[in-house]
Parts: C-alpha cells; sequence; structure tokens
C-alpha cells in the first residue's frame, strides 16, 4: 500500500528520495540533506514516522518535504513509487537506495519466505530504483545516486549468509555503474559502513552477538561521512577509520580464515 502527502506544487522540482527513512542511517541522511537546503521525498514502510519526520524537516530547515508510504518487498513498489514521484510533481536529482535489512541465523533455520523478502528489498528494488531514476540523470547529465552497502559486502558471512550475500551485491553493482557512468555528470556512491547504532540490530537479530560489543558508529556520523564521500565523488565510503582494513583483509587473508571470524562474532 502507498499513502503519500503533497503540498500541491505545480511545477517538477528536483528531490533527493531517501528509501528507507523512518529510521537510523536513513532518517539521517534526511535530516543532514534537509540542512544542505535540498529537497526531500521520504519512503518507508511506516507512514506516521515519515509524517512526523517531515514535519520536522519543514520547520527546522523550510525546505520541501514529501513523504510516500511503501512496502518496497513488493514487487510493484519501486514502478508505483516512481509513479507517485511524477504525480507528487518531483523530479529524483538524487536517489539515496538505503531500505535494507538483515536477519542471523543460519540459512537453513531462517524462513524461507524473510530470505526472499531481503532479498526482495536489498537487491531487487535497489535495482529497480536505480533502472528507474539513472536515466533521466544521464539525460539531465546531473544527479547522483548512493546505494548503501556495508563491510559485510566484502566477507562470506556465515550465520547471516544472505545479507552478506546481497550486499556484495549491491558493491559490485554500484561500483559497476560508477565505471559505466564516469565523466557524465552523475555521481554513484556505494557506502560501506560497519556496526551502526539502529534498528538494524533489532531487526536482524544482532542484539545478543559480539559484533555489538564493538565500538559502534552513530547513524549521524555514517550519515556525515557518506555524504560528504558521495559529493566529493567517491566511488566508496567505508565510514570509520577501524573499518578501512576491512576491503584489505579480504584481499589478503585466507577465505577460511575470515569466515571462521565472521562466524564466531555472529553467534551469541
Amino acid at each position: 500500500m502507498i499513502s503519500a502527502e503533497s503540498n500541491d506544487m505545480a511545477s517538477p522540482q528536483p528531490v533527493t528520495l531517501v528509501t528507507g527513512a523512518s529510521a537510523g542511517i536513513g532518517a539521517e541522511l534526511a535530516r543532514q540533506f534537509a540542512a544542505r537546503g535540498e529537497a526531500l521525498l521520504l519512503t518507508a514502510r511506516r507512514g506516521d514516522r515519515l509524517k512526523a519526520l517531515a514535519g520536522e524537516l519543514r520547520a527546522a530547515h523550510g525546505v520541501r518535504v514529501e513523504w510516500v508510504a511503501a512496502d518496497l518487498t513488493e514487487a510493484d513498489a519501486p514502478m508505483r513509487l516512481a509513479d507517485e514521484t511524477v504525480a507528487l510533481g518531483c523530479e529524483v536529482r538524487t536517489l539515496v537506495n538505503n531500505a535494507g535489512f538483515g536477519l542471523r541465523g543460519a540459512f537453513a533455520e531462517q524462513p524461507l519466505e524473510r530470505l526472499i523478502a531481503m532479498l526482495n528489498l536489498n537487491v531487487v528494488a535497489l535495482t529497480s530504483l536505480t533502472g528507474l531514476f539513472l536515466p533521466g540523470m544521464l539525460v539531465r547529465r546531473e544527479g547522483g545516486i548512493m546505494n548503501l552497502a556495508s563491510i559485510a559486502s566484502y566477507l562470506p558471512g556465515p550465520y547471516m549468509a544472505v545479507y552478506y550475500a546481497s550486499k556484495a551485491y549491491v558493491l559490485h553493482l554500484t561500483e559497476a555503474i560508477a565505471h559505466e557512468t564516469r565523466g557524465s555528470g552523475v555521481k554513484v556512491t556505494a557506502v560501506c559502513p560497519g556496526v551502526t547504532e539502529s534498528e538494524f540490530a533489532e531487526v536482524a537479530g544482532l542484539a545478543a552477538s559480539r559484533l555489538m560489543h564493538n565500538t559502534a558508529m552513530t547513524s549521524r556520523e555514517v550519515a556525515r561521512l557518506a555524504i560528504a564521500g558521495h559529493l566529493a565523488g567517491h566511488r566508496v565510503v567505508v565510514t570509520g577509520a577501524g573499518n578501512k582494513f576491512m576491503p584489505l583483509a579480504a584481499r589478503l587473508l585466507p577465505t577460511s580464515l575470515l569466515m571462521r571470524v565472521v562466524a564466531r562474532l555472529q553467534k551469541k
């Protein structure tokens, strides 16, 4: 189901579209884009939270903020969201594919329908929205796409196998598109956060994981680094100095060793 709120502006206006904007990194990205004076289109499943955030940002920064409640795990949701964008008189200048979730546990013990829903959100919806909005950016020779990957993108992930694999797809897709669009005026960035203070851990079942005992970055800091790196034209942004060893470790260390380390961290 999709619902929307409009302030009835007649002509199309460039906006930054943020998915998964109701909490965590998505909400902080919205706040920081609004602080830069950018008009926004926010989407997530929870319309009440979107409405509250939209009101907060309009009051704080005087920018146009629209919201569309949508469940992007549904097959036709990306196309319906694109249609709503047109109906609202918005033109997506920057697309932020932030929506995603994870599940912890052995692959064979996970509900298959939840794993498929994860792939629909983390992979299919992200790919669909990128395919829907990138061509227009290329025609206009301006805009940007920011895809939220993870430091998990660099590793196989026992006990979170599908999540890690989905984020590897996001990283590789984004890097390839960034290469294809060089010199086009469109910035394409993969953001790879590590452990972050957000609702993600609760949804994924990671609250008891050893990973959560490490020092987690705040969503605000991740959002700040993500935007700064994207505006600077970086193809990949790994947030946090402590996380920057992961790409190097993935290249230099045996996969068998890395999997044993990840497996121990994921277990209670």
